[in-house]
Protein backbone atom coordinates (compact mmCIF):
# COMPACT_ATOMS: atom_id res chain seq x y z
CA UNK A 1 0.00 0.00 0.00
CA UNK A 2 1.32 3.49 -1.28
CA UNK A 3 0.43 4.93 2.90
CA UNK A 4 3.08 2.24 4.23
CA UNK A 5 5.99 3.32 2.47
CA UNK A 6 8.61 5.78 3.95
CA UNK A 7 7.43 8.52 1.65
CA UNK A 8 3.78 7.69 -0.16
CA UNK A 9 4.43 9.45 -3.76
CA UNK A 10 5.45 12.27 -5.61
CA UNK A 11 3.44 14.27 -7.43
CA UNK A 12 3.59 17.23 -9.87
CA UNK A 13 1.20 20.76 -8.95
CA UNK A 14 2.60 22.86 -12.29
CA UNK A 15 5.97 23.31 -11.86
CA UNK A 16 5.97 22.48 -8.11
CA UNK A 17 7.09 18.71 -6.59
CA UNK A 18 4.85 17.75 -3.81
CA UNK A 19 5.85 14.96 -1.51
CA UNK A 20 2.74 13.12 -0.82
CA UNK A 21 1.59 10.93 2.35
CA UNK A 22 -1.81 8.70 3.42
CA UNK A 23 -2.47 7.26 6.49
CA UNK A 24 -3.36 3.70 6.20
CA UNK A 25 -7.17 4.31 6.39
CA UNK A 26 -7.03 7.12 4.13
CA UNK A 27 -8.97 9.58 5.88
CA UNK A 28 -5.86 12.42 6.12
CA UNK A 29 -3.34 12.80 4.16
CA UNK A 30 -0.41 14.91 4.17
CA UNK A 31 2.06 17.40 1.51
CA UNK A 32 5.08 18.97 1.93
CA UNK A 33 6.85 20.30 -1.03
CA UNK A 34 10.72 19.30 0.31
CA UNK A 35 12.24 17.31 2.90
CA UNK A 36 15.02 19.34 3.53
CA UNK A 37 14.69 22.49 5.49
CA UNK A 38 18.08 24.55 5.60
CA UNK A 39 19.97 26.51 8.10
CA UNK A 40 21.47 29.72 6.46
CA UNK A 41 22.51 31.03 9.85
CA UNK A 42 20.64 34.21 9.95
CA UNK A 43 17.37 32.38 9.00
CA UNK A 44 15.98 29.01 8.85
CA UNK A 45 13.03 27.64 6.32
CA UNK A 46 9.81 26.74 7.50
CA UNK A 47 7.93 23.83 7.38
CA UNK A 48 5.10 24.66 5.66
CA UNK A 49 2.31 22.08 4.48
CA UNK A 50 -1.12 20.87 3.76
CA UNK A 51 -3.30 18.25 5.64
CA UNK A 52 -6.55 16.84 3.45
CA UNK A 53 -9.19 15.39 5.70
CA UNK A 54 -11.81 13.75 5.66
CA UNK A 55 -14.62 15.86 7.72
CA UNK A 56 -17.44 13.14 7.96
CA UNK A 57 -14.79 10.64 9.70
CA UNK A 58 -13.88 13.15 12.35
CA UNK A 59 -16.68 13.95 13.56
CA UNK A 60 -16.31 15.91 17.02
CA UNK A 61 -12.53 15.12 16.67
CA UNK A 62 -9.72 17.25 15.83
CA UNK A 63 -6.46 17.25 13.58
CA UNK A 64 -2.73 17.86 14.75
CA UNK A 65 0.51 18.48 13.25
CA UNK A 66 3.65 17.09 15.50
CA UNK A 67 7.68 18.24 14.77
CA UNK A 68 10.24 15.93 16.94
CA UNK A 69 13.43 16.14 16.91
CA UNK A 70 15.41 13.56 18.80
CA UNK A 71 19.08 11.51 19.40
CA UNK A 72 19.09 8.35 18.99
CA UNK A 73 22.12 6.74 20.96
CA UNK A 74 20.89 3.11 20.22
CA UNK A 75 18.48 0.87 18.63
CA UNK A 76 14.75 2.51 19.58
CA UNK A 77 13.07 -0.75 20.65
CA UNK A 78 15.75 -1.64 22.80
CA UNK A 79 15.09 -1.42 26.86
CA UNK A 80 17.07 -2.21 29.55
CA UNK A 81 15.64 -2.36 32.88
CA UNK A 82 14.11 1.02 31.84
CA UNK A 83 16.92 2.69 29.84
CA UNK A 84 16.13 3.79 26.47
CA UNK A 85 18.57 4.95 24.16
CA UNK A 86 16.32 7.64 22.77
CA UNK A 87 16.83 11.48 23.79
CA UNK A 88 14.62 14.39 22.58
CA UNK A 89 15.82 17.34 21.93
CA UNK A 90 12.69 19.13 19.95
CA UNK A 91 8.80 19.04 20.33
CA UNK A 92 6.12 21.55 19.20
CA UNK A 93 2.71 20.88 17.91
CA UNK A 94 -0.22 22.84 16.11
CA UNK A 95 -3.69 22.32 15.42
CA UNK A 96 -4.41 22.12 12.18
CA UNK A 97 -8.17 21.18 12.14
CA UNK A 98 -10.52 23.09 12.99
CA UNK A 99 -8.47 26.14 12.36
CA UNK A 100 -7.31 28.07 15.62
CA UNK A 101 -7.17 31.86 15.27
CA UNK A 102 -3.83 32.00 17.18
CA UNK A 103 -2.16 30.03 14.42
CA UNK A 104 -3.38 31.46 11.70
CA UNK A 105 -1.26 33.21 9.10
CA UNK A 106 -0.03 34.34 5.48
CA UNK A 107 -0.49 31.52 3.41
CA UNK A 108 2.57 30.26 1.33
CA UNK A 109 2.84 30.26 -2.29
CA UNK A 110 2.85 26.04 -2.27
CA UNK A 111 -0.24 26.15 0.90
CA UNK A 112 -2.20 28.42 -1.56
CA UNK A 113 -1.35 25.91 -4.79
CA UNK A 114 -2.38 23.26 -2.51
CA UNK A 115 -5.05 24.48 -1.09
CA UNK A 116 -6.88 25.83 -4.56
CA UNK A 117 -6.05 22.14 -5.61
CA UNK A 118 -7.18 20.17 -3.31
CA UNK A 119 -10.74 21.81 -2.12
CA UNK A 120 -12.19 22.70 1.26
CA UNK A 121 -11.38 19.96 3.06
CA UNK A 122 -7.83 21.12 2.53
CA UNK A 123 -6.12 22.94 6.11
CA UNK A 124 -2.31 24.36 6.41
CA UNK A 125 0.09 24.25 9.18
CA UNK A 126 3.27 25.83 9.04
CA UNK A 127 6.28 25.18 11.92
CA UNK A 128 9.33 27.50 12.69
CA UNK A 129 12.47 25.35 13.45
CA UNK A 130 14.17 27.00 16.71
CA UNK A 131 18.21 28.63 15.60
CA UNK A 132 19.42 26.31 18.33
CA UNK A 133 17.77 22.78 17.08
CA UNK A 134 20.38 20.75 16.10
CA UNK A 135 21.09 19.46 12.54
CA UNK A 136 20.17 16.21 11.20
CA UNK A 137 23.59 14.02 11.86
CA UNK A 138 24.10 10.19 11.00
CA UNK A 139 26.56 8.70 12.77
CA UNK A 140 27.59 5.55 11.11
CA UNK A 141 29.83 2.68 12.80
CA UNK A 142 33.04 2.48 12.49
CA UNK A 143 34.19 -0.89 10.19
CA UNK A 144 35.81 -2.38 13.43
CA UNK A 145 33.15 -1.78 15.53
CA UNK A 146 31.31 -5.14 14.76
CA UNK A 147 31.87 -6.63 18.30
CA UNK A 148 28.36 -8.19 19.59
CA UNK A 149 28.02 -5.36 21.73
CA UNK A 150 28.41 -2.83 19.76
CA UNK A 151 26.06 -4.84 17.04
CA UNK A 152 23.30 -4.97 19.13
CA UNK A 153 23.36 -0.97 20.35
CA UNK A 154 24.32 0.32 16.72
CA UNK A 155 21.68 -1.78 14.86
CA UNK A 156 20.47 0.79 13.54
CA UNK A 157 22.90 4.30 12.56
CA UNK A 158 22.91 6.46 15.13
CA UNK A 159 22.41 10.39 15.09
CA UNK A 160 19.71 13.43 15.16
CA UNK A 161 16.99 12.81 13.10
CA UNK A 162 13.45 14.56 12.62
CA UNK A 163 10.19 13.53 12.18
CA UNK A 164 6.52 15.45 11.08
CA UNK A 165 3.23 13.47 12.23
CA UNK A 166 -0.25 14.60 11.64
CA UNK A 167 -2.88 12.68 13.42
CA UNK A 168 -6.41 12.51 14.71
CA UNK A 169 -7.06 12.88 18.20
CA UNK A 170 -9.40 14.60 20.91
CA UNK A 171 -6.47 16.62 22.45
CA UNK A 172 -3.07 16.77 21.09
CA UNK A 173 -1.48 14.91 24.39
CA UNK A 174 -3.46 12.07 23.06
CA UNK A 175 -1.30 8.85 21.51
CA UNK A 176 -1.50 9.00 17.92
CA UNK A 177 -3.04 6.03 16.20
CA UNK A 178 -1.50 4.04 13.05
CA UNK A 179 -4.37 3.48 11.50
CA UNK A 180 -5.20 7.52 11.42
CA UNK A 181 -1.86 9.35 11.67
CA UNK A 182 1.00 9.94 8.84
CA UNK A 183 5.03 9.96 9.79
CA UNK A 184 7.25 11.72 6.86
CA UNK A 185 10.74 11.86 8.04
CA UNK A 186 12.75 15.31 7.39
CA UNK A 187 16.60 16.72 7.47
CA UNK A 188 17.18 20.04 8.84
CA UNK A 189 20.78 20.63 7.29
CA UNK A 190 23.14 23.80 7.61
CA UNK A 191 24.07 25.60 4.78
CA UNK A 192 28.29 26.28 4.36
CA UNK A 193 28.91 28.62 2.51
CA UNK A 194 32.35 28.02 0.13
CA UNK A 195 33.76 31.09 1.15
CA UNK A 196 38.17 31.40 1.28
CA UNK A 197 40.06 30.81 4.61
CA UNK A 198 43.43 29.96 5.61
CA UNK A 199 44.43 26.26 4.18
CA UNK A 200 44.80 24.19 7.37
CA UNK A 201 48.02 23.11 8.38
CA UNK A 202 49.85 21.15 10.94
CA UNK A 203 53.70 20.78 12.03
CA UNK A 204 55.31 18.24 14.29
CA UNK A 205 58.98 17.58 15.22
CA UNK A 206 60.87 14.90 17.43
CA UNK A 207 64.03 14.28 18.85
CA UNK A 208 65.73 11.20 19.46
CA UNK A 209 68.10 9.90 21.97
CA UNK A 210 71.62 9.16 21.08
CA UNK A 211 70.60 10.84 17.60
CA UNK A 212 71.46 14.72 16.48
CA UNK A 213 69.01 16.39 14.86
CA UNK A 214 65.27 16.55 14.66
CA UNK A 215 62.71 14.76 12.13
CA UNK A 216 59.97 17.28 11.26
CA UNK A 217 56.72 16.62 9.65
CA UNK A 218 53.92 19.60 8.41
CA UNK A 219 50.52 18.30 7.02
CA UNK A 220 47.95 20.82 5.35
CA UNK A 221 44.71 20.39 3.31
CA UNK A 222 43.55 22.43 0.46
CA UNK A 223 40.86 23.79 1.71
CA UNK A 224 38.72 24.23 4.98
CA UNK A 225 35.56 23.01 3.68
CA UNK A 226 34.59 19.86 2.51
CA UNK A 227 31.46 18.42 0.74
CA UNK A 228 29.84 15.01 1.20
CA UNK A 229 31.62 12.74 -1.61
CA UNK A 230 34.49 14.70 -1.95
CA UNK A 231 38.25 13.76 -2.05
CA UNK A 232 40.27 15.12 0.83
CA UNK A 233 44.04 15.35 -0.38
CA UNK A 234 46.69 15.61 2.35
CA UNK A 235 49.98 17.56 1.32
CA UNK A 236 53.12 15.79 3.62
CA UNK A 237 56.46 17.47 3.73
CA UNK A 238 58.97 15.08 5.88
CA UNK A 239 62.24 16.75 6.58
CA UNK A 240 64.48 14.69 8.63
CA UNK A 241 68.12 16.28 10.10
CA UNK A 242 68.13 12.71 12.45
CA UNK A 243 69.98 10.00 11.80
CA UNK A 244 66.76 7.80 12.22
CA UNK A 245 65.10 6.61 8.48
CA UNK A 246 61.36 7.17 8.02
CA UNK A 247 59.81 3.79 7.07
CA UNK A 248 56.48 4.26 7.30
CA UNK A 249 53.36 7.08 7.00
CA UNK A 250 50.39 6.76 8.91
CA UNK A 251 47.66 8.75 7.67
CA UNK A 252 44.27 8.86 9.45
CA UNK A 253 41.05 11.04 9.99
CA UNK A 254 38.67 11.45 12.83
CA UNK A 255 34.83 12.66 12.28
CA UNK A 256 33.16 14.46 15.66
CA UNK A 257 30.11 15.49 15.89
CA UNK A 258 29.42 17.87 19.41
CA UNK A 259 25.36 17.34 20.49
CA UNK A 260 24.15 19.87 23.48
CA UNK A 261 21.62 18.18 24.99
CA UNK A 262 20.07 21.51 27.08
CA UNK A 263 19.95 25.00 26.56
CA UNK A 264 22.90 27.06 27.83
CA UNK A 265 20.78 29.08 30.51
CA UNK A 266 19.30 26.02 32.03
CA UNK A 267 22.68 24.45 32.63
CA UNK A 268 23.88 27.89 33.69
CA UNK A 269 21.22 28.04 36.66
CA UNK A 270 21.25 24.46 38.11
CA UNK A 271 25.22 24.70 38.23
CA UNK A 272 25.02 28.44 39.93
CA UNK A 273 22.68 26.86 42.52
CA UNK A 274 24.59 24.38 43.33
CA UNK A 275 28.10 26.39 43.40
CA UNK A 276 25.63 28.32 46.42
CA UNK A 277 24.58 25.59 48.32
CA UNK A 278 28.36 24.74 48.86
CA UNK A 279 30.08 27.78 49.74
CA UNK A 280 27.36 27.97 52.57
CA UNK A 281 28.36 25.04 54.20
Amino acid sequence: MAAEGELAATSSLSTTRVFKKASPNGKITTYLGRRDFIDYGSNIDPVDGVVLIDPEYLKDRKVYANILAAFRYGREDLDVLGLTFRKDLFGTTVQVYPPVSENERPLTQLQTRLMKKLGSNAYPFYFEIPQDAPSSVTLQPAPEETGKVTHVLLSKPCGVDYELKTYVGDTDQEKAHKRNSVRLAIRKLTYAADESAPQPRAEVSKDFVMSSGKLRAEASLDKEKYYHGENISVNLTIDNNSGKKVRKVHISGECSSLLIWCRLCSCFGSLISVHSQLSSL
